[in-house]
């Protein structure tokens, strides 16, 4: 699998942070390798934002441990500072400072000179803002000013932690033309914090699930699909009891998950054309009227449902 090897830039062993009751992150061992772009996927309070600061050396793990590039915060904090690049969920800017000023100003604590600025605007598209206030942006321009900042020191490992919440399609889009360009030309690698299912598949080699602060499935996009959606779904609105239901020991049936509110619910099952005739039969022998009813393949979000019984958007 992806991520294994001598060439790990990034080793985490059995780390574990706990907020009082909340299990953050709860014994999660991960390597990542060098040029790997890699997603931590999962909704809010999976846990994605805390490892990712303790990556980023804003936090300490309670137990375990984090090597990165073989060194540790505790020891290297000088060093690592050289070759991280990062851009929290939140950048605060000074909004009366123009968008070269702004660079201008995170480049100092480089010693890097007016080249790199410039070459910077240029990578995030930002070159026609740079006389630009902050305040005057747009919400993806102020993200691509985020990113800029984030690779003005030509970082070996970027950290990026949801970089385009809140943003329309069209900016999404040239973050990720960006961040791909950047995978190009320079042996980066990359962490991801999303819980965008199209980002993570478009941007990253290898794709991580969290939730609740454990990894619940980890690989490849190819991976994934094949270990684990090989199945296909009958999905179906109705009225009655699905408790009337009997399903198990059909040769087809896979597993069933149910939303009683919404009168909802979405079978799992090994091939739909064998599968269909034998549900509208016991559906209709259990005196359940459906109301709508859809067949289709997996996505990355089925299985995610199929995994922790709840949407990776709630």
């Amino acid at each position: 699998m992806t991520g294994a090897g001598e060439n790990a830039v990034i080793r985490i062993d059995n780390v574990r942070k706990y907020f009082r009751d909340v299990r953050a992150v709860d014994g999660i061992d991960l390597t990542i390798s060098s040029g790997e772009f890699l997603a931590l996927l999962g909704p809010n309070g999976a846990g994605k934002t805390t490892l990712i600061e303790m990556i980023e050396g804003l936090q300490e793990p309670d137990s375990g441990r984090i090597g990165i590039m073989g060194k540790s915060w505790k020891h290297h904090q000088s060093i690592l500072h050289r070759h991280l690049g990062i851009s929290l969920q939140e950048t605060r800017f000074i909004d009366k400072l123009t968008t070269r000023e702004t660079l201008r100003l995170f480049s100092s604590f480089y010693g890097l000179g007016p080249e790199r600025i410039e070459e910077v605007l240029k990578l995030v598209r930002l070159d026609e803002k740079k006389k630009s206030y902050v305040v005057n942006l747009s919400g993806g321009q102020r993200q691509r000013l985020a990113l800029g900042i984030a690779l003005l020191n030509a970082p070996s490992i970027l950290l990026l932690d949801e970089p385009t919440t809140g943003l329309d399609p069209n900016s999404r889009r040239e973050i990720w033309e960006i961040l791909m360009n950047q995978k190009k030309m320079n042996k980066t690698t990359m962490i991801l914090t999303t819980h965008y299912m199209e980002e993570a598949s478009y941007l990253c080699d290898r794709i991580v699930i969290l939730d609740r602060g454990r990894i619940l499935a980890s690989g490849t996009l190819e991976e994934l699909l094949s270990e684990y959606m090989s199945d296909e779904i009958i999905e179906f609105s109705h009225e009655g009891k699905l408790s009337d239901l009997r399903l198990e020991g059909m040769p087809w049936f896979r597993s069933l998950t149910r939303d009683e509110d919404r009168r909802k619910a979405r079978l799992y099952v090994s091939e739909i054309t064998t599968a269909l005739p034998d549900v509208l039969r016991i559906i209709e022998e259990a005196h359940i009227r459906l109301t709508g009813l859809e067949c289709r393949r997996m996505t990355l979000d089925d299985l995610f449902v199929s995994l922790t019984g709840r949407r990776l958007i709630d």
